[in-house]
């Protein structure tokens, strides 16, 4: 149990799996709670559960991010509450279903929650941190933000979304005093696959169990990584496809199409 306090981490999507994972690792590293998700009975077990077992303090908020009055209710709680130095966008939802059987109904509220819920929440609490000159924000994205032909088409795309978000923020606060970390799990046993369609993944030789993802990811935080992949053994590997990336980058400066165009002007 610890004494000593590091502040509040507000973690959304924190009533099961990642996130209730995130919560109880947290509470155990002295940082008081808000909890952040849409089931209440839910976040009431473990919130009370976190504070017989760590002593911290626990609050919970029951919000559904995908909706405007709810995520302005949290977003406003950021920009208010001095004690938050810490942000857990960890809440989402996914699918693996293809474009001609997905309900594109279903796929907007995807973006909602997994673009713009996390956008919004970052926008809210990062003036804050900068000002306090501190403060880390920790962003759940997935490695099918690389590995776009896997999953559903639109999971893939707001995940690359989180990770592009990201690489901007980090350049951005860098000299700020603010952290921030994304993380990319593969495939992690969760309720993930049972909302997405597709139970049987949770019991996959491949896949991870969700405590050792957390416990890597901040692991990670702590070795300060931009980036977090816990399941790629060879850290090099992300390196060396970062290199290959940015190295493109000076190359898209040119004001002329490429000579396998075959355009003259």
């Amino acid at each position: 149990m610890s004494t000593s306090s590091k502040g509040t981490a507000l973690i959304t999507g924190a009533s099961a799996g990642i996130g209730a994972i995130y919560a109880d690792r947290l509470a155990k590293r002295g940082y008081d709670l808000i909890l952040v998700a849409r089931n209440e009975n839910r976040l009431n077990e473990l919130a009370t559960r976190l504070q017989n077992d760590t002593g911290r303090s626990v609050k919970t908020v029951v919000a559904d991010l995908a909706d405007k009055q709810d995520l302005r209710k949290v977003e406003k709680l950021l920009r208010e509450d001095a004690s938050i130095t810490m942000l857990v966008n960890n809440a989402g939802v996914g699918s693996v279903a293809s474009i001609l059987k997905a309900d594109v109904d279903e796929m907007e509220q995807m973006i909602d929650l997994n673009i713009t819920a996390l956008t919004r929440l970052t926008y809210a609490i990062t003036p804050v941190f900068v000002e306090k000159k501190a403060g880390a924000i920790i962003n759940i994205s997935s490695v099918v933000g690389i590995a776009a032909e896997l999953l559903n088409g639109v999971y893939n795309a707001s995940k690359a979304y989180v990770l592009a978000f990201g690489h901007k923020l980090q350049k951005e606060l860098a000299d700020t005093g603010v952290r921030v970390q994304t993380v990319l799990p593969a495939a992690t046993s969760t309720e993930f696959w049972d909302v997405a369609g597709y139970a049987a993944q949770k019991d996959n030789a491949s896949t991870m169990s969700a405590i050792d993802l957390v416990d890597a990811a901040l692991v990670g935080l702590d070795q300060g990584e931009l980036v977090t992949i816990p399941t790629l053994q060879d850290g090099a590997d992300w390196d060396n496809w970062e290199a290959a990336r940015r190295a493109l980058t000076p190359k898209f400066a040119n004001a002329k199409p490429a000579p396998r165009y075959g355009i003259k002007s």
